[in-house]
């Protein structure tokens, strides 16, 4: 009789469950048409704004803080629009296996189930910040000369220009993996996405006006506190006075408390949406 432990025995690899979640993903044609997308859309923003006349007088180069400023300005102005589609993304990887029921086979697959959400939640982020990197880079290269023809010192190896950079593309990766264990949790498209839409757009629009018209310091720090606000400080230049932050703000962030911020907002959305998918059936 033949001997079918060795089969039965199997054990599931890491890799192996990495392998096919990536497998999963870049077999969606939709994956790779957002992603082209959101790299397009940062490349034509950048491009567009480095069309504009940033210099005050045509005679003379713009240099030091403002040239830097300018430069980090012009090339992260698109992530107000992509971090949308990494939004979309993060939602659809799982919630479109919740829709077609696909997810079932998954947990099938690795019945633990949370080596099959962080499989997910790992190649989400390494293709979401390659992308937006790789957008963010092009729009810098595209745009430099249109800056230098208007007499703007570009220096991308400027670590205050480089470090924002960067951290643009870690910003929309973080909030890819937002939208992600908002999926997991809530399973649905529509509801994942009014969810963390509202997180990024209309709460740092609500909790400011109320903060007006209570005169509360409790409002402002819980709109420091909001994803968009906290994140946003990863791709802000660090002398950049065009951010807003009032003498009598109860909290301000800089890069690094911005992403301990972000980080805390991925941790706990993450850690509910894996205990979560392990105590309720899929």
């Amino acid at each position: 009789m033949p001997r079918i432990s060795t089969s039965l025995n199997a054990r599931l690899s890491a890799r192996g469950v990495l392998r096919s979640e990536w497998v999963k993903l870049r077999s969606v044609r939709s994956t790779a048409w957002c992603y082209g997308v959101l790299i397009a859309l940062m490349v034509a923003i950048g491009l567009l704004v480095s069309s504009l006349s940033f210099s005050n007088s045509g005679s003379e180069s713009t240099t030091g803080d403002l040239a830097r400023s300018i430069v980090v300005d012009v090339n992260t102005a698109g992530l107000k629009i992509t971090v949308l589609i990494a939004c979309v993304l993060g939602a659809l990887i799982v919630t479109g296996e919740y829709s077609t029921g696909m997810i079932r086979s998954t947990f099938a697959a690795v019945p633990r189930r949370t080596g099959a959400l962080i499989a997910k939640a790992v190649v989400l982020a390494v293709t979401t910040f390659v992308a937006t990197a790789i957008g963010i880079w092009l729009s810098a290269f595209v745009s430099w000369p249109s800056l230098a023809s208007q007499q703007i010192d570009v220096d991308l190896g400027s670590p205050s220009v480089f470090m924002p950079l960067i951290g643009g593309a870690v910003y929309t990766t973080m909030v890819a993996l937002l939208a992600f264990g908002f999926g997991v949790i809530l399973r649905s498209t529509a509801g994942t996405l009014a969810v963390v839409l509202g997180l990024i757009l209309v709460a740092p629009v609500i909790i400011p006006m109320l903060g007006g018209m209570v005169d509360a310091d409790w409002a402002r720090t819980l709109s420091a506190l909001m994803p968009q606000n906290a994140g946003g400080q990863l791709f802000a230049f660090s002398g950049d006075a065009s951010i807003p932050q009032s003498d009598t703000e109860a909290l301000k962030l800089d890069g690094w408390g911005g992403f301990g911020v972000l980080a805390a907002w991925d941790v706990i959305v993450l850690a509910a949406a894996i205990a979560l998918a392990k105590w309720r059936d899929a």
